[in-house]
């Protein structure tokens, strides 16, 4: 059974990563948030669910303690939150982290709305973690799983991509937790 801890449950491409997750076997699936009653039933059914704040350590930690791969889907002061994740995922011994950050963190100069998701990116980088961070172009709802990867240091191409091919993507990460291991990847819709 792999245990998996979404960090930032409530958030709207989180849902979408719940539902790709739950198509997996043989998953445990824990869902971390501030307030449990913006999950609808669906999404929580067969979770466990934790309240809790990223930016409070030992909430963090609990939740952290006994999982195989922290799934960080957030926003606000990542900088202090990803520190959170990253000692709490040390003293755990959790070496397997997905986070999102966002296209556009490695122009420069760098746009003051970027700043959080870049320090999220270096601080995750510089962990010692197994991680793969992921930098989605735009988000749409659109009904669709068509994507394209970049890798670090190669100009980010296609367009707005769909929740659902991000979680798509996710879920196979989750399934197959090597891959992608120690990569910073742009993720968006071919063009």
């Amino acid at each position: 059974m792999k245990k998996i801890l979404i960090i930032g449950a409530g958030g709207s491409l989180a849902k979408y990563v719940i539902t790709a997750i739950k198509d997996l076997e043989n998953i445990e699936l824990t869902l971390f948030l501030r307030n449990k009653n913006s999950l609808s039933k669906q999404e929580s059914e067969d979770c466990t669910i934790i309240e809790g704040d990223a930016m409070n350590y030992n909430d963090l930690k609990t939740a952290i303690a006994g999982q195989d791969i922290v799934y960080v889907n957030l926003a606000g002061n990542l900088e202090a939150m990803t520190k959170n994740i990253v000692k709490a995922m040390q003293e755990n011994e959790v070496k397997r982290i997905v986070a999102i950050s966002s296209i556009g963190i490695y122009e420069t100069p760098l746009k003051p709305v970027l700043v959080p998701y870049r320090k999220l990116a270096d601080v995750i980088e510089a962990s010692g973690l197994d991680y793969t961070i992921l930098r989605p172009d735009w988000f749409t709802n659109g009904n669709e799983i068509d994507y394209a990867i970049t890798h670090k240091g190669n100009p980010e191409t296609g367009s707005a991509i769909s929740r659902k091919s991000i979680a798509a993507f996710i879920s196979t990460i989750i399934k197959n937790t090597d891959l992608y291991k120690n990569e910073n990847l742009g993720i968006s819709r071919l063009n």
